[in-house]
């Protein structure tokens, strides 16, 4: 990797003179000065320890240029929000609000969900078709109704609350004429400019080298570590007494045992989900599962972020959850009846510390994952 480390380092410093020249990428407010550093990481991203597999420099370049684009606000109409801007990689690459805001100060519809492990248990190679990734990967959104990364990076794009940007065959033609993409685009595919392509499958490169596999419950698993005693009791009420690893999977890194749920959120859904998605009332109220890597650090939960905190969750499953039709079996009783759990107190305070287990904090530090715009 020397060779593209050193070239991202004199592209930083270009980059770094040109801003000192006035030649800047963007203001925030008067006298700051928005410029682009990629000094602070060598730029491996999956020749580095990501697997066995033997992976091609090239696609590391690749995730580059895609790291640049998925913070870059121009890809937004008013050039003021990114990918980053509500998928914050503090937050494990979801956000700490509600409804993320989008283009001019728009609230999206639905909690924004995390971006880890969107690889899964597949390698860059088998997802590889010739020098081009293949679209199929896993199903994607809340209500899965994409299952490719490189199909689904420019929705946002496109869409009118989110980042505005209404006929995409523009958007090339916009970032090229940014200067700090030249030098990143010929490493990476050895031509000068941009376009939808490029922008799609660069972004995708990026987002699936973001990954979670370095919480304290791996490094348990592989007896590196000892789990504490109120650890051991939340791990067997999440695994055997409340059964919550038949849908949440913890020794899975990407999704759920089941791939979607109706989790009895509402007797009545105004946000059908899967069944809106299907024209299928048999599907009203069911949303994908999502993985719990790092899931302390993504709140709020559910599709609405209708919830606060991990503790008010375990609430729903005690006393909340509603009778609706499509409710998934393995929350009703013997009866039919919706489930009432009585999560006590101290075992809620048990699953959240072993939830907390799953928090990977190398994620959330990498250098190679974060914004490499900065300002001065």
């Amino acid at each position: 990797m020397k060779k593209i480390t050193v070239s991202l380092a004199l592209l930083a410093a270009v980059l770094v003179v040109a801003c000192n020249k006035n030649a800047k990428i963007a203001d925030t407010k008067p006298d700051t000065e928005v410029y682009l550093d990629l000094s602070d990481t060598s730029g491996q991203y999956f020749t580095n320890g990501f697997s066995a597999v033997n992976y091609p420099e090239v696609i590391d370049r690749k995730a580059v240029l895609g790291r640049v684009l998925f913070y870059d606000g121009h890809l937004s109409l008013n050039n003021a929000v990114s990918c980053g801007s509500c998928h914050k990689q503090q937050n494990a690459f979801a956000d700490n609000a509600r409804f993320s805001m989008g283009f001019e100060g728009r609230l999206a519809g639905r909690n924004t969900p995390p971006i880890q492990n969107l690889l899964g248990g597949r390698t860059i190679t088998n997802m590889l078709k010739g020098d081009k990734l293949r679209p199929t990967t896993q199903a994607m959104f809340w209500d899965g109704r994409q299952n490719s990364v490189v199909e689904l990076v420019l929705k946002p794009v496109s869409n009118h609350v989110e980042m505005g940007i209404a006929d995409l065959s523009t958007l090339p033609a916009k970032l090229n004429e940014l200067p700090y993409y030249k030098g990143l685009v010929q490493d990476a595919y050895g031509q000068d400019e941009l376009d939808l392509d490029i922008i799609s499958e660069s972004i995708a490169f990026f987002m699936m080298s973001i990954r979670s596999d370095s919480t304290r419950f791996d490094m348990h698993e592989d007896n590196k570590v000892a789990f504490t005693a109120q650890e051991e009791l939340g791990e067997h009420l999440f695994n055997t007494k409340y059964n919550c690893a038949s849908c949440h999977n913890p020794f899975t890194q990407y999704y759920g045992s089941h791939a979607a749920n109706n989790i009895g959120l509402d007797v009545v859904y105004k946000d059908k989900g899967m069944g809106a998605i299907q024209s299928n009332a048999g599907m009203d109220g069911v949303f994908r599962t999502p993985n719990l890597r790092n899931v302390a650090l993504t709140a709020p939960y559910m599709h609405d972020g209708r919830f606060n905190t991990l503790d008010s969750v375990l609430e729903h499953y005690s006393r909340g959850i509603k009778d609706h039709p499509n409710l998934d079996t393995r929350l009703r009783d013997d009866k039919g009846k919706p489930m009432k759990m009585d999560i006590s107190p101290e075992e809620r305070k048990a699953i959240i510390a072993f939830l907390h287990t799953l928090t990977d904090t190398r994620t959330i530090t990498n250098p190679k994952y974060s914004n490499p715009f900065r300002t001065k």
